[in-house]
């Protein structure tokens, strides 16, 4: 077993470049269609993004309607999560995400339409925002459950996180750049506009798909929602891998991730810039995010991954709390560097740890309290950003949030011989760790 799965996990041969062995997961046809098509389209949401919170800026010049706008967003996806995970599993996941896409197309043309008539205001941009929120609560889960049938061999599983997570951030490097440039020429409206066309790149992608029926357990089908929820939470509460992994990520996305709520307060009244420098702080972030995204790309296996997770919350924390005291614009790019490294390290690791651990039959159920975390903590966080930026300022507040992060880490490292334990036998029969006398940092 252990002589297969290395093959499957290493280069098949002397001539194979470690580069080629870093995109293996291209080579499922379904995947590859998947990643050109999504890869349009992420460009366009980062550019959303970021019009988004320049034009909420705009209109108020509030941290606090800034938090606002973030938590309308994402308090949905917290709120719905379980019940999402549910559905799910019950449906065909290709035909749920053409639904899902095509609804957040709509809703950027929304957007467009009401921000390039002049007409847009704070309430119509929170019931759009909220919009996404339901979305996404489907969205991600579906998303994620979706990978392993796009990817026939699990042992690239990994691979394609970390390919999705490599073109996601190189997308929040470009979307961002290409969005400062059009907000100064043409207005928000137009970042808007060009996400809205964008999401019919990767709804033709998963039309063109060749995806073979999963076996459908009809038992499962036939259960009740708030059975099926329950068994859910009863998986991820007494499974302390993926318990403890769900439980720094939470909080990583309720301290760490609402800096970017922040990030206009920063660009205007901090570093004394514009949209352009909005642009820039987001971009650098988007280079760690991608430089973090090709690193997990080379790894060969998911061991010593809690160890990368442990040190990212670290770095992210760190990288905060500086980025809160500096008044230096190219210095501030550098930690933004840092901050988006160690932002999709955590997100991409745990994603993947969590992945390789979970049973099949629960996979949607699970992804989605990853999708609360990811989505769900990060609401009450740009709540908690935006008010305590309104009494303290920006500055201050990163650095409490960095410190919550670092809190985090060191907990973390404590918890870290306690789900080796209980990881190890599941790799050992995996065929991840054939010797009973491999260290456990390995794993």
């Amino acid at each position: 077993m252990n002589s297969r799965r290395e093959s499957s996990l290493s280069p098949s041969s002397s001539s194979q470049s470690s580069f080629s062995h870093a995109w293996r997961a291209l080579r499922h046809r379904n995947f590859k269609l998947f990643f050109f098509g999504q890869s349009i389209s992420v460009i366009g949401t980062w550019m959303t993004r970021l019009a988004t919170s320049w034009l909420v800026y705009r209109l108020t010049h509030s941290a606090l309607l800034l938090g606002v706008v973030g938590f309308s967003g994402q308090i949905v996806s917290f709120l719905l999560g379980p019940f999402a995970g549910v559905w799910v599993e019950r449906l065909n996941r290709r035909q749920l995400l053409v639904w899902t896409q095509a609804l957040a197309a709509l809703q950027s043309l929304a957007l467009a339409a009401l921000t390039l008539a002049h007409v847009i205001n704070l309430w119509e941009i929170i019931a759009l925002t909220a919009l996404q929120g339901l979305i996404n609560a489907f969205d991600m889960p579906g998303r994620q459950s979706f990978l392993i049938q796009m990817v026939e061999d699990r042992n690239d599983l990994g691979n394609a996180i970390a390919i999705n997570s490599s073109m996601a951030n190189g997308a929040r490097l470009i979307g961002p750049a290409i969005a400062g440039l059009v907000i100064g020429a043409f207005g928000e409206g137009w970042c808007f506009l060009i996400d809205g066309v964008s999401y019919f790149a990767v709804i033709a992608s998963l039309l063109m798909m060749r995806i073979r029926p999963p076996h459908v357990d009809l038992r499962r089908k036939a259960g009740s929602m708030f059975e099926q929820m329950r068994e859910g939470w009863d998986y991820v509460r007494t499974f302390p891998p993926i318990r403890t992994v769900l439980l720094l990520f939470a909080l990583l996305s309720l301290m760490g991730w609402p800096y970017s709520v922040l990030l206009p307060i920063f660009a205007g009244q901090v570093l004394h810039g514009n949209a352009y420098t909005l642009g820039w702080l987001t971009g650098a972030s988007g280079v760690g995010a991608l430089i973090s995204g090709l690193s997990l790309t080379l790894r060969k296996s998911v061991l010593g991954l809690p160890r990368m997770v442990q040190i990212a919350a670290a770095m992210l924390g760190g990288a905060l709390i500086v980025f809160g005291v500096s008044r230096n614009l190219w210095f501030s790019f550098v930690l933004m560097v840092l901050v988006g490294f160690g932002l999709m390290q955590c997100a991409a690791a745990s994603n993947t740890i969590i992945q390789s651990l979970v049973t099949e039959d629960k996979r949607a159920r699970v992804m989605s309290y990853y999708t609360m975390a990811f989505f769900g903590s990060a609401p009450f966080g740009s709540l908690f950003a935006g008010a305590l930026a309104h009494r303290i300022g920006a500055p201050h507040t990163v650095i409490v949030t960095g410190a919550f992060c670092i809190a985090g880490s060191i907990w973390f490292t404590f918890q870290l011989p306690k789900i080796r334990a209980v990881m190890r036998p599941i790799y050992q029969q995996m065929g991840l760790l054939p010797d009973p006398a491999a260290p456990l940092e390995n794993s």
